[in-house]
Order: C-alpha cells, then sequence, then structure tokens
C-alpha cells in the first residue's frame, strides 16, 4: 500500500468523525431527536470526540452536547455524569474563542434547569473558568460566559454569591460599555439576577458604579436592552429604601415615564416594576413619583394595557396609597379610583383581581373622604362579591383574594359614613361583614366633619325608614349583650319608640310612618 493511499484512509477516518458530529449536532436542535441520540449512546460518543485532535470537531462536539443538555434536565445530568464539565473547564483557559464560545454554551446549558445542576458547575471551578472569560478580547465570548453566569446565579443567593466571590460583577459593569448590543443585553440580564436575591448582593453590584451606567441606558432605541436594565434598576429597588434613593439620585425619573408608552410590552411593564419598587420604600419616596408626575402617568398606562402588564402599576397604586392619607388623596385626585374599578371588571386573573382589591383597600381605609371616593366609585359590592365568591372557592389563590377582600372590605366600612353605599349591605352581606355596616349606621359623633349618619340627619333617617333600612336592621338576628346587638340599639335609639315598634311588625303603611317621621323633626 503506497503512502498516498494510508494518508487517505486517515483523511476519510477525519471526514468520518466531521460527519458523524456535524450531524449529531444538526439532530440535536430538533427535541423529538433527543430521547433516541440519548438511547443510542450519544454522550460518550461525543465525550471522545471532544478530546480530538482536530479543534473543529472539538467544538462542533461541544455545540452539539450544548443543544442536547439545553433541552432537558436528564440529559444535562447525563452531562455530569459523563464526567464532561471537569474537562471542558479545563480546556477554556487553552484552547481558541469558538471552543471557548462552544464550551460556555454546554455550561449555560447544563446550569439553567436547577439549583444542582448549577452547583455541578460551581463545583468543577466552572464559574471562574467563565470569569475569566469575560476578560477576552472577543465580545461573543464574552457574552457567552455572561449569559452562562446568568443562568448560575438566577437560582439562589447561594449560586450568586459564588459569580460575586469570582469577581464577576466589575467584568459584567465593563461589559455594559462594550459597543456590542447583545453583549450590553446580557450584562445586565446577569446582573439583574445577582441583584435580585438579598440586600448585600445588590450593594455589591452597586459598589462597582452599576446605577450609573444602567441610567444612560434608559433611553436606548433597543427594547431588548431597555427591559434588562429597566429590570436590574427594579432589582436593585426592591431591598431597601437606601438602595432605591441610588436609583432615584441617578435620575432615572422622570425620564423613565416616556418608557411607560414604549411600543414594546415588556419595557412597559418593567418600568412599572421600577416604580412600584420604589414607591414602597418611603412616603418621600412616592412623593418625589407624585411630585414628578409618575401618578398621572401611571394612570394612563394603567388605563393603555391588559392582563398581566397591569398587575405592577395597579400594585404601585397601593404602595403609594398605603404611607398616608395625603399620598391616598394624591392617588384619588388623579382618578386612581375609577381607572381601579375598570381594573376590576376587565381583569379575569385571580391575582390581578386580588392586587386591584388591596390596592383600592390602601386608599379608601384613611379617612371619610378617602372611603366615600371608593363609595361612590361603587366598589364596595364589587368587593362582597368577590369576597362571597372566592370564601366559597377551594383555590388557594382564591382564599387568599378572599382573605384580602374581606380585610380591604372591614378598613373602608369602619371609615365610611355614606349611607347610599353602605344601606344595601344590610340585605346582602354575612354577619361577619354586617356587624360594620351596623356599626357605622349607629355611630353618635359630637361633630361630624362630612357625610350624613342617623343621629344628626333628619333626612337621612327618613330615608332609612322609608327605604326598609330600619326594618332590615330589625329582622338582624344578633347575639345577646353582643356587639352587633348594642349597635342595633343605639340605631334605634335614633328613632320614636312607635317608628321602631311598626318597622319591627310591619304593621303600619309606608305612609303612616312617613307621618310619624314628620311628627319627630
Amino acid at each position: 500500500m503506497s503512502q498516498r493511499q494510508i494518508i487517505q484512509v486517515f483523511e476519510q477516518y477525519q471526514k468520518s468523525r466531521m460527519h458523524f458530529v456535524q450531524t449529531v449536532a444538526d439532530l440535536a436542535t430538533r427535541p423529538q431527536n433527543t430521547e433516541i441520540l440519548q438511547n443510542a449512546g450519544v454522550m460518550p460518543m461525543l465525550h471522545s470526540l471532544m478530546l480530538d485532535t482536530v479543534p473543529s470537531i472539538q467544538q462542533t462536539a461541544a455545540l452539539a452536547l450544548g443543544r442536547l443538555a439545553e433541552h432537558s434536565d436528564s440529559l444535562a445530568e447525563a452531562v455530569v455524569k459523563e464526567d464532561i464539565l471537569p474537562q471542558l473547564v479545563q480546556s477554556l483557559a487553552s484552547q481558541n474563542r469558538f471552543y471557548k464560545k462552544a464550551a460556555a454554551f454546554v455550561l449555560r446549558a447544563v446550569a439553567k434547569h436547577s439549583p444542582e445542576l448549577s452547583k455541578a458547575v460551581v463545583d468543577c471551578r466552572g464559574v471562574d473558568a467563565l470569569v475569566l472569560c469575560l476578560e477576552e478580547f472577543d465580545p461573543g465570548v464574552k457574552e457567552a460566559a455572561a449569559w452562562a453566569l446568568g443562568c448560575i446565579a438566577r437560582h439562589n443567593a447561594s449560586l450568586a454569591q459564588s459569580v460575586v466571590e469570582a469577581g464577576a460583577a466589575p467584568l459584567l459593569v465593563l461589559c455594559l460599555l462594550e459597543p456590542e448590543m447583545a453583549l450590553k443585553r446580557i450584562a445586565a440580564s446577569t446582573l439583574s439576577d445577582i441583584c435580585k436575591h438579598t440586600p448585600e448582593l445588590a450593594q455589591t453590584v452597586v459598589d462597582t458604579g452599576t446605577i450609573a451606567h444602567l441610567a444612560q441606558m434608559i433611553l436606548s432605541r433597543d427594547a431588548k436592552l431597555k427591559r434588562q436594565v429597566f429590570s436590574a434598576l427594579s432589582q436593585i429597588s426592591k431591598h431597601s429604601s437606601c438602595l432605591a434613593e441610588m436609583v432615584i439620585e441617578a435620575e432615572v425619573f422622570p425620564a423613565a415615564f416616556v418608557s411607560l408608552k414604549d411600543p414594546d410590552e415588556y419595557v412597559r411593564k418593567n418600568v412599572a416594576t421600577l416604580m412600584r419598587e420604589v414607591a414602597k420604600q418611603t412616603p418621600e419616596l412616592s412623593q418625589l413619583i407624585v411630585n414628578s408626575g409618575g401618578l398621572s402617568k401611571m394612570i394612563d398606562y394603567l388605563g393603555e394595557s391588559r392582563g398581566q402588564p397591569r398587575l405592577p402599576g395597579i400594585m404601585m397604586l397601593g404602595y403609594v396609597a398605603a404611607h398616608n392619607e395625603s399620598l391616598a388623596m394624591a392617588v384619588i385626585l388623579c382618578k386612581g379610583v375609577p381607572q381601579l374599578a375598570l381594573c376590576l371588571s376587565e381583569e379575569q386573573e385571580q391575582i390581578i383581581k386580588t392586587a386591584t382589591v388591596w390596592s383600592i383597600g390602601q386608599i379608601g381605609h384613611h379617612t371619610l373622604e378617602h372611603a366615600k371616593a371608593v363609595a361612590t366609585a361603587g366598589l364596595l359590592p364589587k368587593l362582597l362579591e368577590l369576597y362571597m365568591d372566592a370564601s366559597s372557592s377551594e383555590d388557594l389563590q382564591a382564599k387568599v383574594g378572599s382573605r384580602i377582600s374581606k380585610k380591604a372590605l372591614e378598613n373602608i366600612l369602619k371609615k365610611c359614613t355614606y349611607i347610599p353605599a353602605l344601606e344595601p349591605f344590610l340585605y346582602d352581606a354575612p354577619s361577619n361583614i354586617l356587624k360594620h355596616v351596623v356599626c357605622q349606621f349607629s355611630k353618635v359623633r359630637r361633630k361630624i366633619p362630612t357625610g350624613p349618619v342617623l343621629p344628626h340627619d333628619s333626612k337621612a333617617r327618613r330615608l332609612f325608614v322609608t327605604s326598609g333600612g330600619l326594618k332590615k336592621v330589625q329582622e338582624i338576628d344578633a347575639e345577646p349583650d353582643s356587639a352587633l346587638q348594642e349597635y342595633i340599639k343605639t340605631i334605634n335609639s335614633c328613632f320614636p319608640e312607635e317608628i321602631v315598634r311598626c318597622s319591627s311588625d310591619n304593621l303600619t303603611t309606608q305612609c303612616q310612618l312617613n307621618r310619624d317621621i314628620r311628627n319627630t323633626q
């Protein structure tokens, strides 16, 4: 056999290996093929090909492994069991940029599935190798490494801490300054995944100067970048008032309000989330948003949105109103109550309804004026309906909604003296809600700032009798010596005995009752 023939044998062997690994990589792009490939023993074959002397075969084998691991956690576990990760990590320091991107892709595909698989990447010193890749000149390698680090950090605080301890945060901030848009997006996303877990992790990221760089990108024309920027700022702000103030000091507002009308739905939602996280911290931060015109912008946003994107905006109104009477009144004056009423009627998801009810409760529980604003918007019957419907449901989320509806109702009713809104509750409310309504009718106030109550308003007393309210009070079955019975006695004391007796026994006509009432004025 000639030398040429011998060389051809080796060339054919190399071509066959390359053909095999390319075919497997192509087949691995389709999820329906993965089980067949795994049953055929593809993992050990790819493992051996990663040790091949030909770099292109190594890279393609790594690409195939990444595609397989990406599809399911069982295939990712198979990569770990085959002891492929240590080899990948070791070769990251010496191979070319194409191999490094493929290897980082494998580590990302394994880490994304679970904390346990991410821990396997950490244990084989994968994080250290990925951080070194962030120092590479090639932006594609940096992007692949940053993405893998984000998949590790997102699972829990311990894994995020391992990423920070490896020195990733400053390098990720430098990635924000690179011209490549894809790298900026992934860097911002990874920083967001690190910040979300604990105040300490968020503070570590902030100490690298992250906020200033993120703030410069909020008016970017790239929607995907803005999504990640606002997400990162939200994750920083949510932990404490100190961190939220640092975001404010970067002059994020009112510039961010422009993005509440961004064409991209996720940008709008993330801006609303950022406003929610800042507003919930302190009255002062909420007031700053209000003074910047953010409240009216948010209410407009709620009117233009549907479904889940509404949720952070609804909660933001609740957090603002919860702080004090003045901020709650600001929500009312900006027409926040009618907008929440619209959200309550339009949305079907239980979590959105529950959040809306909670926000309404935060607005209405402060004073008589606040309660009246909620009552005149026709929201009290809706709250009662939601409470009654949800209380009979076996769904856990519905039961949570029922408790929140009950609390909101009780808190508003304790302040409400608007009789047209209270009276229907005499007919429809269960006893645990009814006692609060009867209590409001029975209250004797020496000084009444606003709103009619029975002991002090003859017109209200007349209407209370003619509408059947007094008769309904007599029908309430209250336990002896209970608070409810005392409230009923107080109401009865506002009327002459004969009117109470007539209402109780139903022995007289409406005209007779009206005549008796006139005689008592």
